[in-house]
């Protein structure tokens, strides 16, 4: 853009920022290439400090050219550069404000604006300044003489105070959540917690389950019944109310209010700053002009019982930006969004006078900053359109929601939510109030959000062009004024026939509006009364009509606010009709019923008539006519059944309108009731009664109607009628052992009901009554004891007259009756012909017209004695054992006093768990001895105990400890129990591995399990117990075998077991066997090793022959760990068969056959030969043929070394381990046959390890080999560690 041209014109265009709470004005239409409006990306955050802190807010901003940051505040300037301080932070890009030494007065609304050429950007931070009291000085302290007489008339009398609940400790919950939750119902639990920031509440509903029963029982002393109990919360109309419904026993008391514990005065004014309404037995509690020093915690009290307790809290925040008026169609989704100036959690959303709670038809969110809170109104329907309210502490925001019908609902098609509607939300944001670089026309630019903007005709060409959505905003190419809406117009709802009131306030007193309808100007002569008072401009209609429904708009220099007026016509009834519509309406049976109601109401009307919520149809007996303002119903033929309550509805657009009649049908009654009971069948007289007849047909039953029929005879006789009062009848004109029959009529003033037949009644039958129940002692005395009973339910047909009482000495078989005087007529008596000191039961048996019937039960024994006193406590109360189940106490007999604790008869034991506070008997019945166990504990739970004396004269005071106790027994340092515990298992690859480990360990120790140090296999498994711990393989294999070690360990100790576990299986046998003679007379057998060898460490092998002479089969070597084994004392001309065998833990493999081995012997002719003169030398020094290999040999199994030498003359051979002869050493066998040396250890000991040596000698020299011979540890017993 070249400079030589002409700035473009501003406008005010709202757009969204990234950052909630920051309203963006762009001041030109288009934003140039490159060029950004400002903007945020970090706005300053609200603060609140304690006084003489220093406060410091921050932003970052964003824009291009760089934008000018400023701040002010709302209530007065910033030009003290000592107490204000604005400074760039280069390094960090942070615009800082910063204000040294706070104080009360600084408390305020401070705002950074951010602005370039091409728009500005604004955001609000609130600082909170919390004030330090001075500490009090001493009494007189430093201060001049005092005038008493001014301090005396100033004095006042207290307000009465109530306490309230102490300051939260820290970690602890704040005790008014409890208070306000013992007065909430359950599903306010989750948001009156949340308020108080506690997001779990679900472990605190024991203890006010506990508190509630408690409350309740206090609250039964002065109240009836209590129920919809409402917590406070503010209304659209700015009042704040709390209700609760409640019956009062006595209606003149007195009901107190308080806030912070102290007494508030009300009244029962609707215009007073604290009000009472009564409606019935409803109380509403209302607070008017709601200020910030409202805000506190309210009690309210009938007498001195608290029925409803809530906590008002009145934040400090504004709205940053209104909600706006939403549009939306049928069916779709409506969205309403305000911004907070300051964090809250949660806020009130209310249509109409209800509030909004999130479900499935509005959901309520939050953004994360707190700041942005929306309301979306889902599946909108035409009966949602009206007013929708924000409410933030005593602030509210209002907008209105208009649904349309849907267009493409015939075509079964949705709508899209057009641009504008969408640009409507999305452009949500609050109006600067200073208008500086905007158009200032309208209500949303004051941040009230209740008006609406008007429109210049002059713009209606370039509408299209330059707005793209509607609402309370004024249009974007609206040029700066002077005049400015501080609260524009409101659209309005009202019914035919009301007063109307539309108003608007500008920023001016001299500021001369129109109004206009529908784009009419309006004056007074059009029917209207317009008022300016000040800067306020009123439009009153007085009663308005259905012509009355427009557009209105107020225009003041260029400024301009409009709303829509809704006149609405509801169903409506004349008093005087609907009084007698009322009236029930009285006919016989058969007659016809009519009823006639006129009306009034805005056309199209629906009428429907119901009976018994039913609705009723034209059809043969009901008969409805409507006509434009009257509808009448006749219903013909009218039965009984027909009797109930008539309603009529009423239905159009606007309202509906129900009245209800009732119907009342007289008929003759309906039949007597029975079953007939018979109360009594004597021989002179019978005598029933019935039930009255369920329908007495809409009249006073008059009188029965009582006939009898003689078993056996076809003839009834008439006896007269009765009075209706009294459902019963004694026929004293009877015959003895005869048989009746009854029939019974009611009858009133509209006929005679059908009868009622008895079934056979006899006469002068001998039924004797059931037994009574069994007598309770009432109380005993050493010369008197006072009984009681109930009548026997069976009192055998006839009255009962009496009781016969008997009482039994115990000790005795004899039952003696008691009243010698005659039948007892009381089920009371007072029996004083007993004996100091004994032991009595009784029993009573009921007497009617043929006797005496079974006696009762008899009573618990009692003795005749004057009443005891209680005992006192036990004494020396001790726990004298414990265990994971049971404790055992032991106590001594509680001292007498004469007089005033008598003797103990028995004992209660009784039991707390801590975190219970109820007491549970562990006995049932007392016990005589001083000591008991308690049972059934759970392990390591902890318990709080006592023990109660009683006797006769009932329970003692309780003893108990000073301390809880842990149900364990007492510390015990594990050790392992089982002596025989086997230290070494082999187990066949594929069973199963079961170690059983006993131990004693108190308290419960920690068990662990390792396999060569290191942890446990998944598929092992290991359960313990308090005694002992099992480890479980199911199906084993090779890899399992190691050594298992068990560790205990508790906090007095802990010891350890180890135990090897070897998986094998049967061994595999050896390769083939080979057989050399190197030697005459022997025979060296050699073979391919195992192939369970190299996996089995304890793998030997086992050689066995058998030659043609014996037959049987021997073993010839055992115990090899190498493939070669030479056989000796082979002889000539015999057949040698030779078989090897792999063995392990497990047993022999198979054996390996080796072929058949004859040493022939050649037969010569017997020659003579002559030895040869010349002498040969056949000495040579002594060498190996085979020397000695190193060995490993497991502890506790034997050894055997061998090796094969020659020499000529035979050397001499000695053994030597760690150059220490063995020849003479009687713990080893040391054998030499044939050349062949060999040394056998019986058992591998960790001495017997070290290096073995054989040395050779004979005249002709030396010869040598050596070894080492190492073992391995199989065995370790821990069982002394």
């Amino acid at each position: 853009m070249s400079s030589n041209q002409d700035p473009p014109a501003q406008v005010a265009i709202k757009k969204r920022s990234r950052v909630p709470g920051v309203i963006v004005t762009q001041f030109v239409e288009v934003v140039p290439l490159g060029k950004t409006t400002p903007d945020f990306t970090r706005k300053p955050m609200p603060i609140t400090l304690q006084q003489g802190k220093k406060a410091v807010f921050k932003a970052m901003v964003s824009g291009v050219p760089a934008p000018t940051v400023t701040w002010t505040r709302n209530k007065c300037d910033m030009n003290d550069p000592e107490k204000y301080k604005v400074r760039l932070d280069e390094r960090a890009k942070e615009y800082i404000l910063e204000i040294v030494d706070i104080q009360p007065d600084h408390s305020d609304t401070y705002k950074c604006t951010v602005t370039n050429q091409f728009g500005e950007a604004v955001s609000t931070a609130i600082l909170n300044v919390i004030p330090v009291k001075a500490k009090k000085k001493g009494d007189n302290d430093d201060q001049g003489p005092q005038d008493f007489r001014s301090m005396l008339k100033k004095t006042a009398a207290a307000p009465k105070k109530k306490p309230l609940p102490p300051p939260p400790k820290e970690g602890e919950i704040d005790p008014r959540l409890l208070e306000v939750l013992l007065s909430a119902p359950k599903k306010d639990y989750e948001k009156i917690c949340f308020d108080f920031g506690v997001t779990d509440f679900r472990w605190m509903l024991k203890r006010l389950k506990q508190l509630k029963k408690e409350r309740e029982d206090e609250q039964a002393k002065v109240v009836e019944a209590l129920d919809e109990v409402k917590q406070i919360e503010v209304k659209p109309d700015g009042k704040a109310e709390f209700s609760v419904d409640m019956k009062l026993l006595d209606p003149n008391s007195a009901i107190n209010l308080y806030k912070d514990g102290v007494l508030i005065p009300y009244s029962d004014d609707e215009n007073a700053k604290h009000c009472l309404k009564k409606s019935g037995t409803k109380y509403v509690f209302s607070i008017k002009d709601l200020q910030p020093e409202d805000g506190g915690f309210y009690q309210l009290d009938v007498e001195d019982s608290n029925v409803l307790t809530t906590d008002f809290k009145i934040p400090a925040v504004e709205f940053a930006a209104q909600l706006k008026d939403a549009k939306a169609v049928e069916c779709e989704d409506a969205v309403f969004q305000c911004v907070l100036s300051t964090p809250l959690k949660r806020i009130t959303w209310s249509a109409g006078n209800g509030s909004l709670d999130d479900g499935d038809k509005y959901e309520i969110t939050v953004s994360e900053d707190q700041l942005t809170h929306t309301l979306k109104v889902k599946n909108c329907r035409l009966e949602d359109t009206g007013a929708y309210f924000a409410i933030a502490g005593i602030m509210s925001s209002k907008a209105s929601l208009t649904v349309e019908a849907d267009p493409n609902a015939g075509k079964g098609q949705t709508g899209d939510k057009s641009e504008e509607d969408t640009s409507n939300i999305s452009g949500l944001q609050k109006s600067d109030t200073d208008g500086k670089g905007k158009d200032t026309g309208g209500a949303g630019d004051d941040g009230s959000g209740d008006g609406k903007t008007g429109e210049d005709d002059s713009n209606k060409d370039d509408k299209a062009k330059k707005r793209t959505k509607t609402g309370p905003l004024v249009p974007d190419t609206t040029k700066d004024r002077e005049v400015q809406f501080v609260s524009g117009l409101s659209d309005t709802t009202a019914n035919v026939g009301e007063r109307v009131e539309l108003s608007c306030k500008l920023s001016s007193d001299t500021a001369v509006g129109r109004w206009y309808k529908n784009g009419k100007l309006l004056t007074e002569e059009d029917g209207v009364t317009i008022i300016k008072d000040g800067s306020c401009h009123r439009l009153i209609i007085n009663c308005c009509s259905k012509d009355d429904a427009a557009v209105y708009r107020f225009e003041a220099e260029g400024r301009k606010s409009e709303a829509t007026l809704t006149i609405e016509d509801p169903p409506k009834i004349d008093l005087d009709a609907l009084s007698k519509f009322s009236q029930p309406v009285i006919i016989k049976a058969g007659e016809t019923a009519e009823w006639k109601l006129p009306y009034s109401g805005g056309a199209p009307m629906t009428i429907q008539w119901y009976k018994e919520d039913d609705e009723l149809l034209p059809g043969l007996n009901v008969k409805i006519e409507t006509s434009e303002a009257e509808s009448q119903l006749r219903l013909t033929k009218c039965q009984r059944k027909d009797s109930g309550e008539v309603k009529i509805k009423l239905k159009n657009e606007y309202g509906t309108f129900e009245a209800t009649s009732k119907l009342i049908v007289l008929d003759k009654p309906t039949p007597p009731q029975g079953p007939v009971d018979i109360m009594e069948s004597a021989v002179t007289s019978v005598e029933f009664k019935w039930k009255p007849p369920k329908d007495n047909g809409g009249c006073p039953i008059i009188s029965y109607v009582i006939e009898r029929q003689q078993i056996g005879r076809n003839k009834w006789t008439n006896l007269g009628e009765f009075p209706g009062d009294n459902p019963s009848y004694k026929d004293s004109d009877v015959d003895p052992g005869r048989r009746y029959c009854y029939r019974i009529r009611a009858k009133n003033a509209e006929g005679m009901s059908d009868y009622l037949q008895t079934e056979d009644i006899p006469a002068g039958v001998l039924r004797y009554p059931g037994p009574p129940t069994a007598p309770k002692v009432v109380s005993a005395f050493k010369d008197c004891i006072n009984l009681t009973w109930c009548p026997p339910c069976d009192t055998g047909g006839t009255k009962i007259v009496g009781y016969n009482l008997e009482k039994n000495k115990k000790g005795t078989n004899y039952w003696s009756l008691v009243n010698q005087g005659g039948p007892i007529k009381d089920t009371k008596f007072s029996v004083k012909d007993v004996i100091e000191g004994a032991a009595y039961v009784f029993r009573v048996s009921a007497i009617n017209l043929s006797g005496a019937g079974d006696p009762s039960l008899p009573c618990e024994t009692v003795y005749a004695r004057d009443p005891m006193k209680p005992p006192g406590k036990v004494g020396d109360l001790k726990l004298s054992s414990s265990t994971y189940t049971s404790f055992s106490l032991a106590w001594t007999k509680p001292k007498e006093i004469k007089g005033v604790e008598d003797e103990a008869l028995g004992y209660f034991a009784e039991i707390r768990p801590i975190e219970s506070l109820d007491w549970t008997r562990c006995n049932s019945t007392p016990i005589t001895l001083t000591s008991y166990t308690v049972l059934g504990l759970k392990a390591m739970a902890t318990y709080w105990l006592r023990v109660i004396a009683t006797n006769y004269g009932g329970d003692g005071e309780p003893q108990g400890f000073d301390n809880y106790f842990i149900a364990m027994p007492p510390p015990v340092r594990p050790k392992f129990t089982d002596r025989n515990m086997k230290t070494f298992l082999v187990v066949r690859s594929g069973n199963t591995v079961r170690l059983n480990i006993r131990f004693e360990a108190s308290p419960l120790p920690e068990i662990t399990w390792l396999k060569d140090n290191t942890p446990l296999g998944k598929h092992v498994t290991v359960t313990n117990s308090d005694k002992g711990s099992q480890l479980l393989i199911p199906t084993s294999e090779r890899t399992d075998t190691g050594i298992y070690t068990i560790t205990v360990r508790n906090i007095v100790g802990n010891d350890s077991f180890n135990v090897e576990v070897r998986v094998t299986d049967d061994p595999k046998p050896p390769g083939v066997v080979e057989l050399t003679q190197n030697t005459p007379g022997t025979v060296t057998l050699s073979w391919s090793p195992s192939p369970d060898e190299k996996r089995d460490d304890r793998l030997h092998y086992t050689v066995s022959k058998r030659d043609s002479f014996k037959r049987t089969w021997r073993t010839a070597a055992d115990n090899l760990y190498n493939n070669r084994f030479t056989v000796i004392n082979i002889l000539p001309g015999r057949e040698y068969n030779f078989r090897v065998f792999a063995k392990n833990d497990m047993g022999l493999s198979v054996p390996c056959v080796s072929p058949p081995f004859q040493a022939k012997q050649e037969k010569e002719k017997f020659k003579v030969k002559l030895p040869e003169t010349k002498s040969l030398d056949l000495q040579s020094p002594p060498s190996f043929i085979i020397p000695l290999k190193m060995r490993t040999a497991p502890q506790g199994y034997e050894c055997c070394m061998s090796c094969a030498v020659k020499g000529d003359p035979a050397p001499r051979v000695t053994w030597y381990r760690n150059n220490m002869s063995l020849n003479t050493n009687p713990n080893y066998l040391i054998t030499n046959v044939c050349g062949v040396c060999s040394l056998l250890v019986l058992h591998v000991e960790a001495k017997d390890c070290g290096d073995y040596k054989v040395v050779l000698e004979n005249k002709l020299g030396m010869a040598e080999s050596s070894m080492t011979l190492n073992s391995e540890e199989i065995l370790v017993n821990v069982e002394d560690a």
